[in-house]
């Protein structure tokens, strides 16, 4: 029997669902049509229909996206997606952010850009529009395919964004036409979500996943056709601006991780940080050997396979983060959703196209049969490209232990603890790859001599010598090898780089794009490398005690009793260098953000010398663990404090934590009662005063319940007294009706008192009273971890420099191919 339910809108949901499949079947349309359009470029009926069918699966990606988001900012928990991510009680930005938090909104945003970047292509691409627009249909298809949500022969393709909540859960509410009525609000955004970075970093790093099929499909495109030299020229742009973008949104990803997560820190060499850095390096790889190649005529292969592979390593990112097999050893991949065949075809099928084409136009591909010379810039580049890929392979052989383990069946551990595993070998690599950054410069292409080469790297090694040592012994880092050699290579790539950034003042501005992004690049390592080695906690409790119960969890580095401070509100504690003092919280539900105040005062004249107010916040989120804390960071020119709420009392923590409403007595709020003997005239003393005894009340009565014949009802006649002597009168009751006693409570709300009159005793000639008081307001507190981080500016500004040399290097490739 079917169910009429009431308050649905089921109009949005169902024109999103046609749009889904109008999206997937133009995706095909457009794939098929440009194919033909390439095995017949004299007919352009094929690239006719190819372009209609891309500007209907543009309509259709963007009609998806603007009717979710309605959905979705009108609150309607009728559709499952909306009620998964989102609540009432979340902002506009946060309402953004939780469109993108699910695996449907996420792959719907690889889709519309790269409907974005092909309506560059169809306006740009020239003779290259219809094999290159083949690949990015064909990508597009898949991606369409994770959005359908239908049944095909028993399977499940996909995932719609549209599916109702009825038709996801089974539960029996929905069994009532209202239920609706039942639904106050949606489950709401992750705690670790909330912030503004994720607002911004997601889009970013999507744009830069769906950049990076561009470079693939030039490179396929250039197989498939032949035009095997052609396609570096108009690539190498597309290369340079994936590199970009997938770069600034993996540094994005460190924002967000070092301002909202609460390891401390900007990197922890999780899975899904990994799997996105290394298609990147990849690309950077790529757009070297590309480089050397138009420079040489050296390296074709190898530039071409790397620019394949990237995307194939995208696609392959994408796998171990939603298909679920990451789920133990990474605390920010998707779950899955039943897509995992759809990724492995995906991925499949672009890794045989790589396959195909590199090994059907093997023979015919350009090649040089003169040695490069090894004081050729290109040599070097090569080399630079090979050790990037080498460290790559290190990078997802260990990220991919649980695929391995899925396939062999073997249970070969992941690494304990990952950070100084990773560090041990991409600190190596890292060294290598700045030292070939580094002396590169000084070589020409084709030839350098070779007296000249070996002056100006001399005489930078020198100079980079002396000030890697400063650096070393002020950051005392003289005990790690490994951290010595980065400093010195990094400061080395900064010198050689600024030397080239200085002949482009002189006239070669041609050469400032790639010195710029080097020395971004050389910036950000040393940044990582100072921070990670110097930064030091603050908070040290030399007691190593938290007088808070359960604090300590074991494995938890953050609940460490020796690197937490307890403070009490409005109590200072000195904190080496600093007074902190918690002054207060105010409550944003589900956030209570706490006020932790610093101060640094003169040592001669004890006045403040520096003063700031940081804010982190936290929330009791029983299905994360307790208390979710999101640090407060300082940030000035020479270092950064962090500060993190591992444990607080508050109102409102209190309230969450206390008894549910449907189980309460009234007596929670109320300390252990004291329980008294008495006779008339008995004078006992409270907290705040004292209370009389005055007499027995043998005519009390009690509203809506009739005395009997055999009933007593007795009041008890108190006067309170205040200890600024004002008086109140308060009179329980005490009743015996049908054979049983019972009592009736009377308060002085004013002095947060409660009486009962709970027993007659004739023997002893005493009455029983019991007092209760609610208990003094205690003073809030909060446990927190403060963190510094030395020089981490140089780390943040690295990034910046770095996405202004890509942007630099793109401007020049773009005035050099005109996208031919």
């Amino acid at each position: 029997m079917d169910v009429n339910y009431v308050g649905e809108h089921l109009l949005p949901g169902q024109i999103g669902q046609f749009f889904v499949i109008l999206a997937f079947g133009s995706a095909i349309l457009s794939c098929i049509s440009y194919f033909f359009a390439t095995q017949e470029p004299e007919n352009s009926a094929w690239r006719t229909m190819g372009r209609i069918g891309f500007w209907t699966n543009l309509l259709s990606v963007v009609s998806i996206g603007s009717l979710l988001f309605y959905i979705i900012y009108n609150h309607f928990f009728e559709y499952h997606y909306a009620w998964a991510h989102s609540s009432r009680s979340l902002p506009t930005h946060f309402i953004i952010s939780s469109f993108w938090e699910g695996q449907e909104g996420s792959f719907w945003l690889w889709m519309f850009w790269q409907v974005v970047l092909g309506s560059v292509l169809l306006f740009k691409a020239k003779s290259w529009e219809s094999p290159v627009m083949t690949f990015v249909m064909l990508s597009q298809s898949f991606l369409a395919s994770m959005l359908i949500g239908i049944e095909v022969f028993g399977s499940r393709i996909g995932s719609s964004p549209f599916i109702l909540l009825r038709d996801a859960l089974a539960a029996p509410i929905f069994k009532d036409p209202n239920y609706l009525s039942m639904i106050a609000d949606g489950s709401g955004l992750n705690a670790t979500l909330q912030n503004y970075w994720m607002v911004i970093h997601p889009p970013t790093l999507f744009l830069g996943f769906a950049s990076m099929i561009v470079p693939f499909a030039y490179a396929a495109a250039g197989l498939w056709t032949k035009r095997f030299k052609e396609w570096i020229t108009p690539g190498l742009p597309w290369a340079l601006f994936a590199v970009m973008v997938l770069g600034a949104g993996i540094i994005m990803g460190s924002f967000w991780a070092y301002e909202a997560l609460n390891f401390g820190g900007f990197w922890a060499w999780d899975p899904v940080e990994n799997v996105s850095i290394i298609p990147w390096l990849t690309l950077i790889a790529a757009v070297h050997v590309m480089v050397a190649y138009k420079n040489s005529g050296h390296g074709f292969f190898t530039a071409t396979f790397l620019a394949l592979i990237s995307f194939v390593l995208v696609i392959y990112a994408s796998y171990l983060t939603r298909s679920g097999v990451l789920g133990e050893t990474s605390v920010h991949s998707f779950t899955s959703l039943g897509m995992q065949g759809q990724l492995i075809t995906f991925n499949v099928t672009f890794l045989l196209v790589t396959i195909l084409f590199l090994v059907l136009r093997n023979k015919e591909m350009p090649s040089t049969q003169k040695e490069e010379d090894i004081y050729s810039r290109e040599f070097w580049l090569f080399i630079g490209g090979l050790v990037l890929t080498v460290a790559c392979v290190q990078m997802i052989a260990t990220t991919s232990i649980p695929v391995f383990n899925a396939i062999f069946g073997t249970k070969v551990a992941p690494p304990i603890d990952p950070i100084p595993h990773y560090n041990k070998y991409q600190g190596a690599f890292a060294v290598v790859v700045m030292l070939l950054t580094a002396f590169t410069q000084f070589l020409k292409y084709k030839k350098t001599d070779s007296r000249k080469f070996w002056a100006a790297t001399l005489a930078s090694f020198v100079m980079a010598l002396i000030i890697a040592g400063l650096i070393v012994y002020f950051a005392k880092v003289y005990s790690n090898v490994m951290y010595i050699l980065l400093t010195l290579t990094c400061v080395f790539c900064l010198l050689a780089n600024l030397r080239v950034l200085g002949d482009a003042f002189k006239g070669k501005w041609r050469l400032a794009g790639s010195a710029v992004a080097h020395i971004g690049f050389a910036l950000l390592l040393l940044g990582a490398l100072i921070a990670a080695a110097t930064n030091e906690v603050m908070s040290v409790n030399e007691s190593k005690y938290i007088a808070v119960q359960n604090f300590g969890k074991e494995g938890d580095k953050f609940s460490d009793p020796g690197e937490n401070l307890f403070l009490t509100q409005d109590e200072p504690v000195q904190m080496g260098d600093y007074r902190v003092t918690y002054i207060g919280d105010s409550v944003a539900p589900p956030n209570v953000y706490y006020k932790i105040k610093y101060e640094q005062l003169d040592e001669e004249s004890g006045k403040v010398k520096e003063s700031f107010i940081l804010r982190p916040f936290a929330q009791n989120n029983p299905d994360m663990g307790g208390l979710i804390g999101t640090p407060g960071t300082h940030h000035s020119i020479t270092h950064d404090i962090y500060t993190l709420i591992t444990a607080a009392a508050s109102d409102s923590q209190a309230k969450a934590a206390g008894v549910p409403e449907e189980e309460k007595t009234g007596y929670e709020d109320y300390d252990e009662p004291a329980t008294y003997q008495v006779n008339i005239g008995d004078t006992l003393r409270y907290r705040s005063g004292y209370y009389v005894i005055e007499g027995v009340n043998r005519d009390a009565k009690l509203n809506n319940i009739p005395k009997g014949p055999d009933d007593i009802i007795v009041g008890l006649k108190i006067k309170v007294v205040t200890a600024d002597n004002k008086t109140y009168p308060v009179e329980p009751v005490f009743v015996i009706k049908d054979g049983n006693s019972y009592d009736f409570n009377k308060d002085v709300a004013e002095q947060g008192l409660r009486f009962r009159f709970t027993n007659i005793l004739p023997k002893e000639d005493k009455l029983e009273i019991m007092l209760y008081q609610k208990p003094l307001p205690e003073k809030k507190w909060v446990v927190f971890k403060a963190i510094k981080f030395p020089f981490i500016n140089f780390f943040w500004a690295g990034t910046i420099i770095m996405t202004i040399g890509f942007g630099m290097s793109i401007y020049r490739r773009l005035k050099d191919g005109k996208f031919s």
